[in-house]
């Protein structure tokens, strides 16, 4: 897996938490630059030791099955990607700060930052990435520059969807979901495509 695979793989997985930082920006009275990084940090630290847990998890059997690795991955990526696909398309509950009465201004309700709310939303974007991880063992893929490119990413973009949030609302939500689960997708098919010898 080449550089500019990794590196699309890494925006791919670091899209929901990217829309989940858009929310956070778009509960906030005013964002500051430390809030944005401290979500990234949050974000960024759980991204990176996701696939981390899941290589190691998955060097334990990868010999055993390097025979259909390539089919694994792909639909490890492919589930994934779909899952992210059919989340865009999900109607959005409404959020309380999009509430408001007639001819009165919306009223935001601070976001929490604290470890009691940010770690559940750290752990569960991130489970995604478990599941890469494991794909990174069959696909012989050097682990620390991956997390580290897979953390990186995700903290400019998690920290950088605070802000956007704050200015622009939740329409980047969908949109970020769906370009993840596209380049999910495409990486995993690429993969499949590479083992079967259809690239020559």
């Amino acid at each position: 897996m080449n550089i500019f695979v990794l590196f699309a793989l890494a925006i791919g997985l670091s899209m929901d938490a990217f829309a989940v930082s858009v929310c956070i920006g778009l509960s906030m009275k005013k964002v500051m630059l430390r809030n944005a990084i401290l979500v990234g940090l949050y974000f960024g630290f759980f991204q990176a030791a996701m696939p981390l847990i899941g290589y190691i998890a998955g060097s334990q059997f990868a010999d055993m099955i390097t025979a259909f690795d390539h089919w694994i991955a792909f639909c490890l990526l492919a589930f994934l990607g779909g899952k992210m696909i059919y989340s865009s398309f999900k109607k959005e509950e409404p959020m309380e700060n999009e509430e408001s009465m007639e001819n009165e201004e919306p009223i935001k309700k601070e976001a929490s930052l604290g470890p009691k709310k940010m770690l559940p939303l750290a752990i569960a974007t991130s489970i995604d990435a478990l599941a890469v991880g494991i794909s990174f063992a069959f696909l012989q893929v050097n682990i620390l520059s991956a997390v580290l490119l897979i953390g990186i990413t995700t903290f400019i973009l998690s920290a950088a969807g605070v802000k956007i949030g704050s200015i622009f609302g939740i329409k980047f939500k969908s949109k970020a979901e769906l370009l993840g689960g596209i380049i999910l997708i495409l990486i995993g098919t690429n993969i499949l495509l590479d083992h079967l010898g259809v690239y020559g």
